[in-house]
């Protein structure tokens, strides 16, 4: 099979599999964000192809995202960063491709991609929207506002997506790694 063509496939089927897991919330914020295991796919997806496939996989999750999931947001500058730009750095995962470790580093660093983006965008198209006080806390800052709020679902989806490989990385290893992309591995097929 073509590479190129057994990437596209496998890059549809993962983004499907990531919108369809994203309507499984675990739990979920008041004003957005919530906590789901769509960040599996996306970054395994980018792991396996790299950085600008994980970047093109991210953008097009981003748009599905926005067009399905109820698309909260207050303006072009809400959606550009809380959906298209927020989803597409999940492709910077593609860093590590094919490294023995790099579902775990990918998935630490797009998810902090993701939070810093959220953040951003949180302490300034969102400031107006920050409340007097927030979990117990008197706010008196945006950008501590949006910390504490975003930091509440990207962690947990951090975790989450690290332990879901932890759980199958011995038994799915050799996708993982992106092992059964190797010229030798295609070669037999």
């Amino acid at each position: 099979m073509n590479k190129n063509v057994r990437m596209l496939c496998e890059g549809a089927l993962l983004v499907a599999i990531a919108e369809a897991l994203s309507f499984v919330k675990l739990w979920e914020m008041p004003w957005g964000g919530s906590v789901v295991l769509s960040m599996v796919p996306l970054v395994l997806f980018a792991v396996r192809w790299g950085l600008g496939a994980g970047l093109i996989s991210g953008f097009v999750f981003g748009c599905l995202q926005f067009m399905f999931d109820g698309g909260f947001a207050i303006g072009w500058a809400s959606i550009i960063g809380d959906y298209l730009l927020a989803f597409t750095v999940l492709g910077f995962a593609g860093l590590f491709k094919r490294q023995r470790a790099g579902v775990f580093t990918g998935s630490i660093v797009a998810g902090i991609c993701r939070f810093l983006v959220h953040y951003v965008v949180g302490a300034t198209v969102w400031a107006e929207y920050m409340p007097e006080s927030y979990v117990g806390l008197k706010m008196t800052s945006p950008w501590i506002y949006s910390a504490i709020y975003n930091a509440l679902y990207m962690l947990p989806n951090i975790v989450i997506t690290v332990v879901v490989f932890a759980i199958l990385y011995a038994p799915l290893k050799k996708w993982f790694t992106g092992r059964d992309l190797t010229i030798e591995e295609l070669s037999k097929k």
